[in-house]
Parts: structure tokens; C-alpha cells; sequence
């Protein structure tokens, strides 16, 4: 059994998130968003790229699968 991070958690502590985060109050990315911020947004298409997903279904099956670890 796994007890340490998974690779996906490792990769994403390499992200300047201050960073990010200021760059999408300058732009205002965040504005009339009702569900997804553009942190999640960036964390689904970063897991998706990773494990070659090929379509919105298919992301949206695999995080359904794993949605104890989101």
C-alpha cells in the first residue's frame, strides 16, 4: 500500500501557485466562474496531459473513479 504522495501530488508541489494565483487576479480569470476555478481547471488539464487522456469523457470517468483522492 501506497503511503506517500502520489506522483501526480509531487509534480504539482513544482508549481509556483503565488505566482499563478497573481497572474489570475491580473487578468481576472476567476470572474463569474460558478464551479471550477482556474486552479482546478489547470489541475484537470495537468492530469490529463500526464495520463493521456484523450477526451472530456474520459477525464471525467477517470476522476469520477478516483473521486476519494481528489
Amino acid at each position: 500500500m501506497n503511503v506517500g504522495k502520489t506522483l501526480f501530488a509531487q509534480v504539482m508541489e513544482f508549481i509556483p501557485w503565488t505566482s499563478f494565483t497573481r497572474i489570475v487576479d491580473r487578468y481576472a480569470g476567476n470572474t463569474g466562474v460558478r464551479r471550477m476555478s482556474c486552479a482546478e481547471q489547470f489541475r484537470v488539464m495537468a492530469f490529463a496531459q500526464l495520463t493521456w487522456r484523450e477526451s472530456l469523457r474520459d477525464i471525467e470517468v477517470t476522476l469520477g473513479a478516483n473521486s476519494s483522492k481528489l
